[in-house]
């Protein structure tokens, strides 16, 4: 369970109806397959001591003694095997049925969770023959031993913080107002759902959109366990559906009417970060629940859930345009806004060549349509100076004009050398001076044509390069509006090709792929044989990796450890270890020392989760000392103080 990673499985056994000995049997062995997995809370289906679809058979006392007797079997079975089972039965006492969800551990039986809403419609009758578990948890006496016995029970790990698990079944979680609800309120970061739901066309969608929602409201992991072969097919058939979610997003779907297991890991200080910084998030004001103690072995958990190694970009073709075409929208919305409450008559864009300049561009573009105003008014300025190419400059000039744009060359290499000249600089000291000096005559002169054209000039930086202060200050990190901000350079390069894909020009597409298979570069440094000579991702590390450790970092709150973990995981093939944890420490060394870039950031729309503006989502002192989470990503390297 190293950095709150818990294996959880959910299990659908063979059957048969109504032959507890042979169901006992097969949920013991897959108790067992689960064990050697590490799993370390398994689900069984409701009911499936018996099976769900024994009809008037549960009035049958001697069925519902040998399901008891069959529970005492399969309790006795999770001795020493450190885990937290769960598993569906009918349960007599006194004078009433229930429909119960057992939760068995190290040998006993720690709790006896009632079903909440009973089914008596459409094809489920279950009122026939049970009653509704009783409004609050109270013991019974089980063998002559005090058993927890009514709804919610919290089952809470002694030994792991924040391992709170609580059960429900089956109709409960299609229920109005779900048990789960209360229980996550008073700390259940886990909910398990011992489920026998059968197959209609359509359902099974609906299902997996129901515990993804539920998960994500909660802000929970969910185990959902689902009845499948074997049980009786006189009217119905079940698929064995299972499902494991956390926090609105499926991590394994088991495929339907196929019995068996499925297995994921359940990030439980994720879910405990993801409440403390979600306010609307309410735990209970007292305790009410019942808590039952259970211990946990704890072991690291390997791991078996994925990582997208690009989580800010979709893999889905078709889901991925959409999500371009999205973004691209707010940019737009949110120039258009900022152009028109200002009565701007132009707008300024220092165009490159590159990426970022590029995607500024576009927006702005189709921000003047959604205006109505003429894309001349769009003034694309190309800045040569030391570094410029020809392939770039080039490109900068026909996506120009192919836009619509007005096209203006603002040579740049006469004023930086009388600059350097006033400031005492040697043109052959190719330092930070060199190249910052050029930033900030670029940014002097597009915010002066802006001046001249009663214009405002559009930031083209994007939020990978500010995560890593990859920007000079008062230069490129300044503008009137930074339609890019929140934007990260994976995702530029995706929304560049979008553009290039839909915007039905031959030739304007030709320059944005061209654009697209040129290496980042500021272009600040005189080429080598007419070649970009400055390579960012050389420099800096590759901004996959970047945006990587970006996104956990903010998102989620990962320590940098964590995050080694997983980058090691989503990378494997692509990076070696020892280059990915070089530039996670770059990352960490840079985002903590460059802040002070970001608190005096220009305005700019926020297009995803993670954002870093100073005014919203990122408020970090710019003093702030990186040494812990230095010292952490040390440790999980192997290494100590000095070795960096």
């Amino acid at each position: 369970m190293k950095d709150g990673f818990i294996k959880v499985a959910a299990a659908t056994p063979d059957i048969r109806v109504a032959d507890v000995d042979f169901n006992v049997e097969r949920i013991c062995r897959l108790i067992d397959e689960t064990a050697k997995e590490g799993a370390k809370i398994v689900v069984f289906p409701e009911l499936c001591l018996t099976g769900y679809t024994c009809g008037d058979l549960f009035t049958q006392d001697i069925l519902l003694e040998k399901a008891k007797e069959g529970l005492f079997k399969v309790a006795a079975h999770t001795k020493g095997k450190g885990m937290l089972v769960f598993a569906g039965v009918p349960l007599a006492v006194n004078d009433a049925l229930y429909n119960t969800a057992a939760a068995l551990s190290d040998g006993k039986i720690l709790g006896l969770t009632t079903k909440t809403f009973l089914p008596n419609y459409g094809e489920f009758y279950e009122m026939r023959q049970f009653r509704e578990g009783p409004d609050d948890a109270d013991y019974l006496l089980l063998d002559g031993e005090e058993v927890p016995f009514g709804p919610q029970l919290l089952f809470e790990a002694d030994n792991v913080d924040g391992l709170v698990v609580s059960a429900e079944i089956c109709e409960d979680v299609w229920s109005a107002v779900p048990p789960s609800i209360q229980a996550a309120r008073e700390g259940a970061t886990i909910i398990v759902n011992c489920s026998a739901s059968d197959e209609t066309i359509g359902k099974a969608s609906y299902r997996k959109s129901l515990i993804e929602g539920q998960s994500a409201r909660l802000i929970c992991g969910y185990i959902y366990a689902n009845a499948g072969e074997g049980e009786s097919t006189t009217d119905l058939v079940f698929g064995g559906h299972n499902l494991i979610a956390e926090n609105g997003v499926t991590l394994v779907s088991g495929k339907r009417f196929e019995n068996g297991v499925i297995y994921s890991e359940i990030d439980v200080k994720r879910i405990l970060s993801e409440r403390r910084k979600n306010t609307t998030f309410k735990p209970a004001d007292s305790r009410e629940l019942l808590r039952i103690s259970f211990h946990a072995d704890v072991e690291e958990t390997c791991l078996t859930r994925g990582f997208p190694s690009r989580p800010f970009v979709p893999e889905e073709t078709k889901e991925r345009a959409r999500r371009c075409e999205e973004i691209l929208t707010i940019q737009a919305m949110g120039l258009k806004k900022r152009l028109a409450h200002t009565h701007a008559e132009s707008a300024v864009v220092g165009i490159s060549g590159g990426l970022d300049s590029t995607l500024a561009l576009l927006v702005t573009a189709k921000a003047f349509d959604a205006l109505g105003m003429d894309r001349k008014q769009i003034i694309a300025v190309t800045m040569p100076c030391f570094g410029t190419t020809d392939r770039t400059y080039r490109n900068a000039c026909k996506m120009s004009k192919k836009l619509g744009a007005t096209l203006k060359e603002v040579p740049i290499a006469e004023s930086v050398t009388q600059h350097f000249k006033d400031i005492g600089h040697d043109p052959g000291d190719h330092s930070v001076t060199y190249e910052n000096a050029q930033a900030r005559e670029r940014t002097q002169v597009i915010m002066d044509i802006a001046n001249q054209k009663n214009g405002m000039v559009i930031g083209t930086g994007d939020m990978s390069e500010l995560a890593l202060g990859w920007a000079t200050y008062n230069g490129d990190h300044m503008s009137m509006y930074g339609v890019n901000g929140s934007v990260p350079k994976t995702l530029v390069r995706h929304l560049v090709r979008f553009y290039a894909d839909t915007c039905e020009d031959v030739t304007l597409s030709e320059v944005l792929r061209d654009v697209l298979d040129t290496p980042v570069s500021p272009e600040l440094l005189p080429p080598k044989d007419g070649e970009i000579a400055q390579k960012t991702e050389d420099l800096v590390g590759p901004y996959e990796l970047h945006d990587f450790f970006l996104y956990y970092f903010l998102r989620f709150g990962y320590e940098p450890a964590k995050i080694y973990r997983i980058a090691r995981l989503a990378f494997a093939g692509e990076y070696e270890d020892e280059m990915i944890y070089q530039w996670l420490y770059t990352f960490c060394r840079r985002f903590f020392s460059q802040q002070f870039k970001r608190s005096c950031l220009p305005d700019g729309p926020k297009v995803g989760t993670v954002a870093l503006s100073p005014r919203g989502d990122w408020r970090m002192p710019s003093d702030a000392c990186a040494k812990v989470w230095l010292d952490n990503l040390k440790r999980a390297g192997g290494k100590k103080d000095g070795d960096e």
